[in-house]
């Protein structure tokens, strides 16, 4: 019986382990797997002043309004936060908006580039042909790979 009960534990443990979760399939292909819309948290943020950055720390989809002396934004340390991903959007059309990092050594890595640094900043210019006006942020768990959305 001890054997039995032990087999039995043992399967739905391994089972476990390769779970799946599918939203509107019973057939899911991957880990996550949504046969439907996807909606993200939006959230507005208001820039801080220089040395007193506005922390970016909730939801995905994030509407930044920099204002005259108060442009400044800082993300979470890569290193604490690996796989995260936000979509910045400058919503301001005369500020640029200044994105930092918190944590030491942690740098910003355009996606085409091997060059890090310290600070993004993104444009205000208004039309097409803004690479900076929205941009996409990933941790890798050491760094944050960012480029634009192709939109």
């Amino acid at each position: 019986m001890k054997n039995i009960l032990l087999i039995i534990a043992l399967t739905l443990c391994f089972n476990s382990v390769n779970a799946q979760v599918g939203i509107g399939t019973a057939d899911p292909k991957s880990t996550l797997d949504i046969n439907g819309n996807l909606s993200v948290k939006v959230v507005s943020l208001n820039g801080g002043p220089s040395g007193s950055a506005t922390p970016i720390d909730d939801g995905v989809y994030i509407n930044l309004t920099p204002t005259v002396f108060n442009e400044e934004f800082i993300l979470p340390d890569a290193t604490a936060v690996p796989g995260r991903i936000y979509v910045l959007r400058n919503i301001a059309d005369s500020i640029e908006a200044d994105i930092y990092t918190f944590g030491a050594g942690v740098e910003f890595f355009a996606g085409d580039s091997t060059s890090g640094t310290n600070v993004v900043n993104m444009t205000t210019a208004v039309g097409g042909g803004n690479a900076n006006k929205t941009l996409i942020f990933i941790s890798d768990g050491s760094n944050w790979t960012y480029g634009k959305l192709g939109f």
